[in-house]
Parts: structure tokens; C-alpha cells; sequence
């Protein structure tokens, strides 16, 4: 069997390489919603990606001046993001078609060189060269572990610009025993479990809450402006309500950056291994959230997800039914156990803010689906403010957990 590893990995890029992977990535966005668009103009979704190969291939190396493993993945990309709208319609879930605007391109062994201070990437105008931007110390980091490894192969990588930094997320992967890749994945896993919504953006089960406030008061500024610019109906509103839409998207992204560095930096502190959030597909639905936060809501998971990945901590995602109804103390599952924001089970009193118990059910969901049932097999439990949840809810108090995990209790941040 397989063990993989994804490891994001900072660059060096003077302004003229700079140049040309702003190029390279607008031009494979541009190719993987070409394949997209073109696989929804029929009266079937097509999926096949040797269906649309043949069908727009020699267009898009005809309109831009990608390599040709660059485009293939921009079909791949395309097909496999059309294949899930296909398998949502089937759920009977609401899904339109998918459109790539996060700034990024996917490299393989044909377009990218992975030497060990440095990478070599292909672009639309030849190849550039990068180093590695490393940490003074990088012996227990995962840099070393995977990356830098002689047991770890580098199958490929993909390049992202986030937050003024170019980041090359690099695969890895090793061949292992059945039972050793279960004992690695499973055992000695503490868990975070983190609530999304509209009020509080995020609550973690350690009782940490980072609240909507901020968000939805500048979100409220924006739209005003906007409006008020449209009356005008000139060109200059016009340009002026574009730059106040970049400034805006800048404005949150640097509030889902700080979030985003605090949970991770929460679940170093409590030394968890898994960071766990409610599947997103339809939180929308789920929670009454605008679209605002919805683009929020992605954007914190994917900056949590790559910004983890640095700490060798997955971040994985679990069905969110009923978690917002489910007593995390006894599991009575009732819609009149939450009432907004406070949470009071029917059956056991049990009284809690309803993101936190909320959050505590998440990770708990993460737990059980991940036991195996051999005795030793599942992770160690959802971490709190002070002690653990085991998989089947039951309280476990800091003095056990200590000597197990080393972890100390803190106060909830509010």
C-alpha cells in the first residue's frame, strides 16, 4: 500500500520569474475553465477525460502557450471538478458549473525538477528556477521527513499564490505494509473539531471562539459603498467599485489568514494530529450563511489545509447531519435541543454554547468513522479546553490525558 504526503514549500521568485508564473497560471485557469465550459455545452455533462482530450486539446494549445502535460492536467482538473457536480446531481445535492479562479497550476515530472535546494518549473516562455525558502532548523520538520527523505518519492507538485507568496506543495509518497499504514493513520491521533457559521466563524472543542463581528461589520461597509457607487453609473464608480471589491477580498483574506494561523497554532498547542471541519458542500443550506461567507468559509479551510500540512497535521472534513442537534455529552438527538445560539439537551440538561457542542460532535463523527474496532486502533480522542472526549463521548479529565499526551489545559480564548 501507499502512504502519501502533501508538504507546502516556500519559494524564492525574483520579480521576471514572478512574471512569467502569473502567466503560466492565468493561462492554465484559463484552459481548465475552457475543458469546463466546453464539457457543459452538450446535453450531458461529459466527464471522460479522453472525451475531452480529443475534443479541445488541440484548441487550447492552439490559444495559449502552456506545455503540453499543462494542459492535460488542465484537463484533469476540469474533468475531475465536472465528475463531482455529476455525482452531486445524482445525490439529489445543488451544484453548478465549476469555475477556477485560486491562482494556482498543477506540475508533474515533465514540468517541474525537484533537485535538493532548489525546483525547476516550466512556464509558458521556458523554464525558471526557484529555491527553497527552509526553516534554520529543518530536521524535525516535514521538509525533512518527506520531502528531503530517501523512504519518499516525489510524484509531483502544485504551485499556489497565496498571501503575496508563491508555495509549491509537493506529493510524496512510499510504498509500506497494510498494517503499518493503519497503525501510522490511526493510532495516537488526537483530534480538533472545528464549527463554521455565520455569528462565530469558527469555534474549535477546545472552547476557542473567533467570532463573525469584524466580518460582517466590514462586509456591511462594502456593500454599502457599492451601492452607493452604483447609483452614480459613471465609469469612473465603476472603476472605483473594482478597486473597492480588491480591497475588500485583501481586507478578508487577511482576516482568514490571521483565524487560519490560530488554529493551526491551536492544535500545535494541544498537539493534535487531525484538524476536522463539517463537509462545506452545502453549508449555505445548512446555516442561512451569504455567499460572502461561503467564500469565507473555503478560503479559511483551504488556508488551514495548507498551513497544517507544514506541521505534518491533516485536515480532514466529516458528514455535518445533526451535529448542531446532537447532545456531545449523552447523544440524544433532538431540533429542539438547540435554540439559536444556546444548546440545552431535552433529555440530559446538558447546557453548552450550541458552535461549541457543535464542534465537539465533529470531531466525535471524525473518531467513530475512523475506529477500526481492534482495540487501539483509533485515534486518542477530541480534544477540549481541559481533557478529551473518547469515540463514545464519555469525558476523560486532564489527568489522565497528561500523562498519555502531555497536554496541559488552557482558558478558552473568547
Amino acid at each position: 500500500m501507499e502512504k502519501r504526503r502533501t508538504v507546502p514549500v516556500k519559494l524564492a521568485v525574483d520579480s521576471d520569474d514572478a512574471a512569467l508564473l502569473e502567466d503560466t497560471v492565468d493561462e492554465f485557469l484559463w484552459a481548465a475553465n475552457y475543458v469546463t465550459r466546453h464539457a457543459f455545452e452538450g446535453e450531458y455533462v461529459t466527464t471522460s477525460k479522453t472525451t475531452l482530450n480529443d475534443e479541445t486539446y488541440d484548441d487550447v494549445r492552439d490559444e495559449t502557450a502552456l506545455h503540453s502535460n499543462h494542459v492535460q492536467a488542465a484537463r484533469n482538473k476540469a474533468a475531475e471538478a465536472c465528475k463531482s457536480v455529476v455525482e452531486k446531481w445524482k445525490q439529489g445535492k445543488k451544484a453548478s458549473m465549476p469555475h477556477f479562479t485560486s491562482p494556482h497550476i498543477v506540475y508533474d515530472h515533465r514540468t517541474a525538477t525537484f533537485h535538493d535546494d532548489h525546483v525547476s518549473l516550466a512556464t509558458t516562455d521556458g523554464r525558471i528556477e526557484a529555491d527553497y525558502v527552509l526553516p534554520d532548523n529543518e530536521r524535525d520538520t516535514p521538509h525533512a521527513e518527506y520531502v528531503f527523505s530517501d523512504e519518499y518519492e516525489t510524484t509531483g507538485a502544485e504551485l499556489h499564490y497565496t498571501n503575496d507568496n508563491w508555495m509549491l506543495h509537493i506529493h510524496c509518497k512510499r510504498d509500506v505494509e497494510p498494517d503499518t499504514l493503519e497503525r501510522d493513520t490511526t493510532e495516537n491521533r488526537t483530534v480538533l473539531g472545528v464549527d463554521l457559521g455565520v455569528n462565530n466563524l469558527a469555534v474549535a472543542s477546545t472552547g476557542t471562539f473567533w467570532t463573525g463581528d469584524e466580518f460582517d461589520h466590514w462586509r456591511r461597509e462594502y456593500e454599502k459603498r457599492r451601492g452607493d457607487l452604483q447609483q452614480c453609473g459613471t465609469r469612473w464608480a465603476h472603476k472605483t467599485m473594482q478597486a473597492v471589491g480588491r480591497k475588500e477580498e485583501g481586507r478578508f483574506k487577511i482576516t482568514l489568514h490571521r483565524i487560519s494561523n490560530e488554529l493551526v497554532a491551536e492544535a500545535r498547542d494541544h498537539e493534535c494530529s487531525v484538524i476536522v471541519f463539517e463537509d462545506l458542500t452545502n453549508i449555505r443550506e445548512r446555516t442561512g450563511a451569504s455567499w460572502g461567507h461561503k467564500w469565507a468559509f473555503d478560503r479559511l479551510y483551504e488556508y488551514v489545509e495548507y498551513k497544517a500540512a507544514e506541521y505534518g497535521i491533516d485536515v480532514e472534513q466529516v458528514d455535518p447531519e445533526n451535529t448542531s442537534r446532537r447532545c456531545s455529552h449523552c447523544g440524544f438527538t433532538h431540533p429542539d435541543n438547540r435554540d439559536s445560539e444556546k444548546f440545552e439537551c431535552l433529555k440530559c440538561d446538558y447546557e453548552n454554547h450550541a458552535d461549541y457542542n457543535a464542534a465537539k460532535n465533529i470531531g466525535l463523527r471524525y473518531l467513530r468513522r475512523n475506529q477500526t474496532g481492534s482495540g487501539g486502533g483509533a485515534p486518542v480522542g477530541v480534544r477540549l479546553n481541559s481533557g478529551m472526549l473518547n469515540a463514545n463521548g464519555e469525558y476523560e479529565p486532564p489527568a489522565s490525558t497528561e500523562a498519555r499526551a502531555g497536554v496541559h489545559a488552557e482558558s478558552p480564548r473568547l
